[in-house]
């Protein structure tokens, strides 16, 4: 019998050699600047490369056919100081967490770039990540590799300042120019939601007591013996009225048969 903790005969994992042979293929493009790779069977894959890689990784992947650009835009792994929207206002505050935790395929900076490529005709995507250097927050521009990259990086200049090195107009999309802020940082303070809560929290009643429970029951239990009694009462009037009439007829009969 095998001990539980013999793993020799245990199943194989799933494999994927679709998106397996893109990486692979990535590599052989632009060689070790793939830092880490993450792959969900038969689903998506995740590819981290390194920054001063970003714009060379993303002219690889569309001469491998992911020519459809996707979107573009960036992560701020920093847990917010403000704590969580949907957490209980009334509720007491709990001890921010302050530990940056990058999510796949890992990463070394507060701040990542994160862009989706797909390959239409293998009807494939692909995840691509870079870290953002967090004293310099710059990385190069894909808008010289995909045209449609231009506006999505603008919005991230804007809502993360990140630049973008090539990018022909780095102008503001939303914001008036003299804006101060990058309002998807997460130490951006949301002075609205301090003020009042996320409109997505719903105050719920609490349920009635067991003595209002049973108070409304009495009550209920009342009022449907008085609606009985109302309806009893009714139904006697027209045996009352056929009552009469046949008393009224009885003397006329005998007093005609005299």
């Amino acid at each position: 019998m095998a001990r539980l903790s013999d793993t020799t005969d245990a199943p194989a994992l799933p494999g994927d050699g679709l998106r397996e042979g893109i990486i692979d293929d990535l590599r052989r493009r632009i060689g070790d600047a793939v830092v880490d790779t993450h792959i969900d069977p038969n689903d998506d894959v995740w590819i981290r490369v390194r920054t001063d890689a970003w714009r060379d990784a993303a002219r690889a992947l569309q001469a491998a056919g992911f020519t459809y650009f996707d979107f573009l835009s960036a992560l701020d792994w920093m847990p917010s100081p403000y704590g969580k929207g949907e957490d209980d206002p009334t509720a007491e505050p709990e001890e921010p967490d302050t530990e940056i935790r990058q999510g796949i395929t890992g990463g070394e900076t507060r701040f990542q770039m994160l862009a989706r490529l797909v390959d239409l005709d293998r009807h494939v995507g692909v995840t691509l990540k870079a870290d953002v250097p967090d004293d310099h927050l710059v990385v190069d521009s894909w808008s010289t590799v995909f045209a449609g990259a231009n506006w999505h990086e603008r919005e991230c200049h804007e809502m993360f300042g990140i630049g973008f090195n090539g990018h022909p107009d780095l102008r503001n999309m939303y914001l008036p120019t003299d804006f101060e802020g990058y309002p998807l940082r997460k130490d951006f303070p949301l002075l609205a939601r301090m003020i009042k809560p996320w409109p997505g929290i719903v105050d719920v009643e609490p349920m009635p007591a067991e003595d209002d429970t049973a108070a409304g029951d009495t009550a209920g239990e009342a009022s449907a013996s008085g609606d009985t009694a109302g309806e009893g009462s009714a139904s006697d009037e027209p045996d009352a009225a056929r009552g009469g009439s046949e008393a009224d007829d009885e003397p006329a009969s005998e007093g005609g048969e005299s």
